[in-house]
């Protein structure tokens, strides 16, 4: 079954502690208007390659900011679902997850290990009276008459499996869902700007199946070279006018030969699909218009996905409300 207590932990980050020991997890204690809370970010897997994967966005951008921006602070249960605030690496479009790579935990020397990574931007959020983190993961506490262990406040309180939590190995298989992967978002209003932080395990899967969140036999490499070459490298979703039947999606084929799109599908924030037929050929653009009875691009921000015959994800993009001009398309 999927993580129970899932959603978002929102705060101030007032002290940290770097992961050491046999399970080793990075501290980090944030307060809101009433409690006190830890976040237990993992740094080490229980199983081997024990590297954590690991992708930080120095300038984080996506349609959910504005919706978490205005919540208040404490902690906020999400709903496994698209077109919320929930997050999901595969399907949510928030980076791309091959730029993800192992670090280990403890490398001597410094500023060059996962702690040290995720200490320096957790400093810059202490250093910064207006910042904010937002931790997505599983909620734990407020446990009664005990205090928490590393920080000592009380009552113990906070949330962990602060990582992807989809297509896990067999032992873990039982925590696997959809629109329930865990995170750090820390924003920066001095700054004008946002940073994530995403985090998986190497024995994890990255195509798992819609419904139930498990791995996809024979499926947990990336799909073919050629297929994942294709790219969507603009949109037009706010036309002038009229939307439905106007909205449109420019694809790139960068490869020497002809890709065959048929079966394959565009999909919204909402996951609803658009099929494909045509075929793009060797070297050049593609501009396909939505028909607006199924497939629709929000104004007020979304994601969009391009998919193989197979279902797995070949492309994914996203783009904000301010992004979405009226007549201007939004370039990739």
């Amino acid at each position: 079954m999927p993580i129970k207590q899932y959603g978002v932990l929102k705060g101030k980050v007032i002290d940290s502690k770097n992961g050491m020991g046999a399970n080793p997890h990075f501290q980090i204690m944030i307060i809101d208007d009433n409690y006190r809370h830890r976040i237990a970010v993992n740094v080490k897997s229980k199983m081997k390659p024990s590297e954590l994967l690991y992708y930080v966005d120095d300038d984080f951008s996506h349609q959910m900011l504005d919706k978490l921006e205005s919540m208040p602070l404490g902690f906020h249960e999400l709903h496994s679902k698209p077109g919320g605030t929930a997050m999901d690496y595969i399907r949510g479009n928030h980076f791309d997850t091959s730029k993800m790579r192992p670090l280990q935990h403890n490398i001597p020397g410094p500023d060059n290990d996962l702690n040290e990574l995720i200490h320096r931007y957790i400093s810059k959020a202490i250093a910064m009276e207006n910042s904010e983190v937002y931790a997505f993961g599983a909620k734990w506490g407020p446990e009664e008459n005990k205090r928490d262990k590393y920080f000592g406040f009380k009552p113990g309180n906070g949330i962990h499996d602060i990582h992807m939590n989809q297509g896990n190995s067999d032992k873990w298989k039982d925590d696997d869902g959809t629109w329930q992967d865990g995170g750090l978002l820390i924003h920066l209003p001095d700054e004008s700007r946002w940073i994530g932080i995403f985090l998986a395990f190497q024995s994890q899967c990255f195509h798992t199946d819609d419904t139930t969140g498990h791995a996809i036999p024979n499926k947990c490499g990336r799909a073919p070279e050629e297929e994942e070459a294709v790219k969507i490298i603009a949109a037009l979703v706010n036309p002038k006018g009229h939307d439905p039947g106007y909205e449109s999606i420019i694809l790139l084929n960068p490869t020497p030969d002809p890709i065959n799109l048929e079966g394959w599908a565009i999909a919204d924030k909402n996951k609803k699909k658009y099929y494909l037929q045509e075929t793009i050929k060797a070297g050049e653009t593609m501009r396909i218009t939505l028909s607006g009875k199924n497939t629709q691009l929000s104004n007020k921000g979304g994601i969009i996905s391009l998919l193989n015959k197979e279902g797995l994800k070949v492309d994914g993009v996203s783009y904000t409300k301010e992004d979405a001009r009226s007549g201007w398309m939004v370039v990739f």
